[in-house]
């Protein structure tokens, strides 16, 4: 069974292009700007996608878990722990 990992994001829809990276209010938040409306579930499935890209892993690893219908989510990450951390530290780490 592959570890999780829980992690706080806030999304930006209707940003002007798709990006994982940097942190957003208190506590800190990993932010993902996707350019898709907040309308009928399409930024979330756009964050679902960017992550996909981010970890360099499936879609189906990625579940919303609460906040569906809100800026500030918790995401769950299906697979291997240490490498989820990491990934994770660097994309808080890097400039918005």
């Amino acid at each position: 069974m592959p570890d999780q990992l829980l992690i706080e994001i806030r999304v930006r829809p209707n940003a002007s292009r798709n990006k994982v990276g940097g942190v957003a209010g208190d506590p800190p938040r990993l932010v993902v700007a996707v350019q898709a409306p907040a309308v009928d579930g399409k930024a979330n499935a756009a964050v679902i996608k960017e992550f996909a890209k981010a970890f360099d892993l499936r879609t189906s690893a990625f579940t919303i878990v609460h906040g569906e219908l809100a800026r500030d989510k918790r995401v769950l990450i299906k697979g291997e722990l240490a490498a989820l951390t990491g990934k994770f530290e660097a994309l808080c780490g890097t400039l918005f």
